[in-house]
């Protein structure tokens, strides 16, 4: 868990438990920490060649719905309930929690996509940042991992703040969908960054929704991207592996 300190804060400072969560934060989370998030699109590939996306305002379009009633908004409940459980040592809703998300992909290469990062995420989180508890949380699930579920359950053991991990988690989402995009459309720097100001709004939205979402709630409706995913799996001249 996060140290506690009693020094005291210069004005505009951050104090040491607010410090350690930022760092671990923005060093998880950065395009740079190794689990291979570059190598997929998660079906964006294939909806670029369909002539779905074709821009800016057809990629911010795409990756709005994706973002609120898609995976976004399902892997962003998924994190919040695992935080929770691994945060109240509730092993068994956590095991209950990694089965659903698990089975909650829809095609073979979204399940490729979201085991093989969260795998690459436990094991390096094991290596570097590990934190007591961390190995009894996992050695309770009896499926792998998937990504959402793996950073939820590091934050929680680490200490670090729910609504900031998720907000993090889920600007790291945008940003890597907008990085496939930038080389398939492709998009220029600036470009990619209107889409990224474009969806500000729509990342704290999904936020909000999961922290008071349960269950039950996850769903979604975003039936051509999850047939631009099956359909990724055929495609002839691919780039990524989703």
């Amino acid at each position: 868990m996060l140290m506690t300190t009693n020094e005291p804060v210069g004005a505009g400072g951050l104090a040491e438990e607010e410090a350690a969560a930022l760092y671990r934060l923005m060093t998880w989370l950065s395009p740079a920490f190794p689990v291979g998030g570059f190598s997929y699109s998660s079906g964006l590939e294939w909806a670029v060649e369909a002539g779905d996306i074709t821009d800016t305002a057809t990629l911010a379009d795409w990756l709005d719905v994706m973002l609120g009633d898609g995976s976004g908004f399902c892997d962003a409940t998924f994190l919040v309930r695992a935080y929770r459980a691994a945060e109240a040592g509730n092993t068994t809703a956590l095991n209950e929690i990694a089965e659903l998300a698990a089975a909650f992909v829809p095609s073979r290469e979204r399940q490729l996509e979201t085991t093989s990062q969260g795998r690459a995420f436990i094991d390096i989180a094991r290596a570097a940042w590990d934190a007591d508890g961390l190995d009894a949380m996992i050695a309770a699930c009896s499926t792998p991992l998937v990504y959402p579920v793996a950073v939820g359950v590091v934050a929680a053991m680490h200490g670090v703040p729910l609504g900031s991990t998720l907000h993090a988690f889920l600007h790291a989402l945008v940003s890597n969908w907008i990085s496939a995009a930038s080389r398939l459309i492709p998009l220029g720097q600036t470009d990619s960054q209107r889409v990224l100001v474009k969806l500000e709004a729509a990342v704290a939205a999904t936020a909000n929704r999961a922290l008071n979402a349960a269950l039950d709630d996850i769903g979604s409706a975003t039936f051509r991207a999850d047939l631009a995913s099956l359909r990724h799996e055929t495609q002839y001249t691919r780039l990524f592996r989703s």
